[in-house]
């Protein structure tokens, strides 16, 4: 299956393609992120010449850090935020309601570190830096 992606949004974790996991919903809730219209998309939508521009592209789930990555159109910055990938956990639905929790609190986190950035007055090269120096635990 190809990675997915997401456009100045995150792609909560998919159950099936086109279908978000109901704990990744629950957990964005709690946080109080809209989740109306989310869906699991396939980098494919953002490959193409109707594309939407991206400026950044993360791969966030563990096993995703040793992947290869396609292509991206517009040549976006890149950075690997890696989690524990939620879907994963076996057990009760409370243990994997927590991970998925856990997890959405990391990403948010790190989401907002990111905008807290002075983008406007970073190079380019500092600015990929501060975004990968982000992810790091």
């Amino acid at each position: 299956m190809p990675p997915a992606a997401a456009s100045r949004r995150t792609r909560p974790a998919a159950t099936r393609r086109g279908v978000v996991n109901p704990f990744a919903l629950e957990a964005l809730a709690e946080l109080r992120i809209p989740t109306d219209g989310f869906r699991s998309k396939s980098w494919d939508e953002f490959s193409g010449p109707d594309a939407p521009p991206l400026d950044f592209v993360f791969t966030v789930f563990d096993r995703a850090a040793g992947e290869t990555c396609p292509f991206w159109p517009g040549q976006p910055m890149t950075a690997h935020w890696g989690v524990p990938d939620p879907a994963a956990v076996e057990g009760s639905n409370e243990e994997k309601r927590k991970q998925f929790r856990a997890t959405a609190v990391t990403l948010k986190r790190r989401i907002d570190l990111m905008l807290a950035l002075p983008i406007d007055s970073l190079g380019s090269m500092a600015l990929q830096q501060e975004v990968k120096d982000i992810g790091q635990p």
